[in-house]
């Protein structure tokens, strides 16, 4: 019996339903990674940022997450270099689905007990995403924001629902406005963090405050 598809699983209904030493045997999320690309690309290199958000309140599937992480890093390695960009997945699928299974050979009504007992076995995993929750981000060069875009369009088509696309005002995956960042830097107020960066704040022991 293969897979159920997608719509069956696609409305949040119940509450969170993960694994734990209560509910065991469940089947490995198909996402595994979760950062693709130069992901140690240091902050100053990629400030451009787009986000894939979603519109709905729904299931993500992990197989949906694996395809769409898949379609960008294809398009975006052909077209930037597998080191002109940094992709990262921002949900994590840990909500559990569970089917109840039914026989279909000759006989089956005999054996089934239809819904009575109908708790299900576990299934796979989704991720569970609000209405204005960011799904996957790309940051990258400037020059690459028609390919970027290009290849978020590509992942929308992996997922149920609508999905938007935003072109950051910030500077990478900073929470930082790109002139903020500029005007910090300059100043030599940012603290980096490898692909991060943040403002250094004018508190705490004063041999490391900057003034």
């Amino acid at each position: 019996m293969g897979r159920r598809p997608a719509r069956c699983y696609r409305y949040i209904k119940n509450k969170p339903y993960i694994k734990s030493r209560f509910c065991r045997g469940v089947p490995d999320p198909k996402i595994k990674i979760y950062d693709v690309g130069r992901k140690k690309a240091h902050v100053d290199d990629f400030p451009l940022a787009v986000h894939l958000v979603c519109d709905e309140k729904e299931n993500l599937s992990s197989e949906a997450l694996e395809a769409a992480r898949i379609v960008v890093n294809k398009f975006l390695t052909t077209k930037c270099g597998k080191d002109g960009f940094h992709l990262r997945i921002r949900v994590h699928p840990y909500h559990i689905l569970r089917i109840n299974k039914m026989l279909s050979c000759a006989g089956a009504d005999r054996l089934q007990t239809g819904m009575r007992q109908a708790y299900g076995k576990p299934v796979g995993k989704v991720a569970r995403v609000d209405i204005g929750q960011v799904v996957l981000s790309v940051r990258s060069k400037d020059a690459n924001s028609a390919f970027v875009c290009e290849a978020i369009r590509r992942a929308t088509f992996k997922f149920p629902g609508r999905m938007k696309i935003f072109v950051s005002k910030k500077w990478g995956f900073t929470d930082l406005f790109r002139e903020e960042y500029l005007s910090l830097k300059e100043q030599d107020k940012l603290k980096y963090e490898g692909v991060h960066a943040k403002r250094v704040r004018a508190a705490g022991p004063l041999d490391q405050v900057v003034v």
